[in-house]
């Protein structure tokens, strides 16, 4: 991780207006992950760090969401993990989930569907975004689902970014996890790339709160 990424937690503290104590009663609540606190050797000693990016992004979120919300309902939000839930379709177009657009197309590929499980509205939700941003056809959205259904599991609940490149007119799906650099060659275009982990959270904190 570059040095210049980083911000220590007394800037950290002052930036953001929270004190020590917020900061580390988040950690306990798991809002925050372990590995965000780097620790490096400083002329007054050791000192803590965090990705400066991630971290200001995470407290922002926080902030905005901590009236009304308990920490708990916060942390369930910023877990990578999937929880139970079922929706039917009308429910999904009632608090506006996913478009009907993209639950017709995925009905179509599982003809017997009368409803959907967390990760299936995922893979939507994903989808949805490649659609509404009007560079992504039908056929590459089919592509988009079929890849993420085949291949989330690999990731063992890590997020990754979803990555759709066209070369020559044909579309190629790429599930890579993050952080990730792509170079790709002059004939090829990178159509889109979306990050799961937003999507993961904002889906949470529409089906949580």
């Amino acid at each position: 991780m570059e040095e210049e990424n980083l911000i220590s937690k007394k800037d950290l503290l002052k930036l953001m207006d929270i004190s020590y104590g917020q900061l580390y009663r988040w950690k306990r609540k798991k809002l925050i992950p372990e590995e965000w606190f780097i620790k490096r050797s400083s002329f007054t000693g050791q000192e803590t760090f965090f990705p400066k990016n991630k971290i200001l992004d995470r407290i922002k979120k926080i902030k905005n969401f901590k009236d009304g919300v308990s920490l708990d309902e916060l942390a369930d939000i910023f877990s990578p993990t999937f929880f139970e839930i079922f929706l039917e379709e009308k429910d999904m177009l009632n608090q506006n989930i996913v478009s009907k657009q993209t639950i017709s197309l995925y009905k179509s590929m599982h003809k017997k569907i009368t409803g959907f499980y967390f990760n299936q509205i995922l893979f939507m939700t994903i989808t949805d975004k490649f659609i509404k941003s009007g560079k992504t056809s039908l056929e590459e959205a089919k592509l988009i689902l079929d890849t993420l259904e085949k291949n989330y599991e690999n990731f063992d609940g890590k997020y990754f970014d979803v990555v759709l490149i066209r070369k020559l007119g044909i579309g190629i799906c790429l599930l890579m996890r993050i952080p990730n650099e792509i170079y790709i060659e002059d004939e090829a275009v990178l159509v889109l790339k979306i990050n799961t982990g937003e999507c993961v959270e904002k889906l949470k904190s529409k089906l949580i709160l």
